[in-house]
């Protein structure tokens, strides 16, 4: 009868313990931040744009800040599907459409992407992204910016300062000026009002060019990077946290 009582007991003791485990693990889950859930869309580019290795790169760098839930598709017709695209948070474009130059998306796909983002959610987009769909004008409008065939260029790759332009706002919050080993993009294209966070001297334009901004699209939020020329060019620990800052603000409208 002992016997019994104390192997109840020692059940119970461990029940109690399996009980207290699964709650606090449940309540930690509860009050866990969710995840924001990021739409990458990739799959072609200009052969010095290694697209597969840019896409890991970005990808692998939003899901290492614990914030992101990432899924890469690498066809821009997946966003004819509104109803696919209202699973997530943000649409990441890393993406140019060169070997297929005709390439346009449907009119639907076009609807859908800006419904999408005026509608209150997200889109973000990094270097050569902005030439896409070139016969799209309201796509200009949405990325604030663009890379247009034959006016903007670059002089050669290599290490450039990069400025903090506004070190007040989220995404820039805290960070200093830097080191880009990357391409400066120059006299990219549009007359959109765009919130420029960082800039640099372009010895190509002899100008002072925009590399990040943001802009809101309706009551959506669009962050615009002109880095990601390779994957070296995105090992930068600063452009790693712009980019995952950047995300983050045109999800959500915040950085944590």
């Amino acid at each position: 009868m002992t016997r019994f009582k104390t192997t109840l007991g020692i059940s119970i003791t461990v029940l109690a313990l399996l009980a207290t485990t699964a709650f606090t693990f449940l309540a930690r889950a509860a009050q866990a931040p969710k995840k924001i859930r990021v739409l990458l869309v990739t799959g072609d580019d200009v052969s010095v744009h290694p697209w597969p290795v840019v896409s890991k790169a970005i990808k692998d760098m939003l899901a290492a800040s614990g914030r992101f839930e990432v899924r890469v598709c690498e066809d821009p017709g997946v966003l004819e599907s509104a109803a696919s695209l209202a699973r997530y948070d943000l649409v990441f474009l890393d993406f140019y459409n060169a070997s297929t130059p005709t390439l346009t998306l449907s009119p639907a796909a076009k609807e859908n992407l800006l419904n999408f983002v005026s509608g209150g959610k997200g889109f973000a987009l990094c270097h050569l992204s902005s030439a896409s769909f070139k016969e799209w004008p309201e796509f200009r409008q949405l990325c604030g910016r663009c890379w247009v065939m034959g006016t903007s260029g670059h002089g050669p790759r290599g290490v450039f300062k990069a400025r903090i332009a506004q070190k007040d706002h989220p995404i820039t919050q805290g960070l200093e000026d830097f080191e880009a080993d990357d391409e400066l993009y120059a006299k990219l294209q549009g007359d959109a009002p765009i919130n420029v966070l960082v800039e640099a001297d372009s010895d190509f334009s002899k100008k002072t060019e925009p590399l990040v901004f943001t802009l809101e699209y309706g009551k959506g939020r669009v962050f615009h990077e002109t880095f990601g020329h390779d994957g070296k060019a995105l090992e930068n620990p600063t452009v790693q946290k712009l980019t995952q800052r950047g995300c983050e603000w045109a999800a959500t409208g915040k950085v944590q």
